[in-house]
């Protein structure tokens, strides 16, 4: 049955991954995170933790320049869907154009979680979830799915949303945050290095 998207409860906390490659009027990539981090944290929505910047890899692999890649646990009164419109306008005013979807960007804001909750419902987060690494790179879901569907998969999201929230716990796998981290390659999560 599909969840009613609903704002948090108190204390539900989400989680919101950043990233840049490319530089703007706003400055170069680490500019832009920083100042992207400050434009969350404002009105509705209230930054409780901040990871450092991290230096990532481009993915998929040459599509581009290095990333530089946050994350963020915030509160909000806010439903899933007016978080997403928000994150757009956000991405927007930092310059960001939807062209191409692994084309570089001045300013990527993904929501990760919302709380503990599952959106649209079990089925299809399973589905994007076991969806073969092919069909990732050319198939994007329609509808918001909660968690991200790619969140166990990827070192430059894994590193700095367990920095902020090691605790969550994966619908599916049953796994935190940090324990998903800890299960990547070991090569993989050397890629992905702090700036400070």
């Amino acid at each position: 049955m599909p969840q009613v998207e609903r704002p948090l409860e108190a204390g539900e906390m989400m989680l919101i991954a950043l990233g840049s490659n490319a530089t703007s009027r706003h400055g170069p990539p680490p500019e832009i995170v920083a100042r992207a981090m400050d434009a969350i944290d404002t009105g509705p929505i209230r930054v409780l933790a901040r990871s450092r910047l991290y230096r990532t890899p481009c993915f998929p692999a040459g599509a581009g320049a290095d990333y530089v890649n946050a994350a963020v646990l915030c509160d909000t009164a806010l439903s899933p869907g007016e978080v997403l419109e928000r994150l757009h306008r956000i991405e927007r005013a930092f310059d960001r154009v939807r062209k191409e979807r692994w084309a570089s960007r001045t300013l990527d804001l993904d929501l990760l979680t919302m709380g503990e909750r599952v959106l649209p419902d079990m089925e299809t987060l399973r589905h994007w979830v076991e969806l073969a690494p092919e069909r990732q790179r050319e198939e994007a879901p329609e509808v918001l799915v909660l968690p991200h569907p790619r969140i166990q998969d990827r070192a430059f999201v894994l590193v700095p949303a367990a920095e902020v929230a090691p605790g969550w716990r994966h619908p599916l796998t049953g796994q935190t945050l940090a324990e998903m981290r800890d299960a990547l390659p070991v090569a993989e999560r050397a890629e992905i290095v702090a700036l400070d």
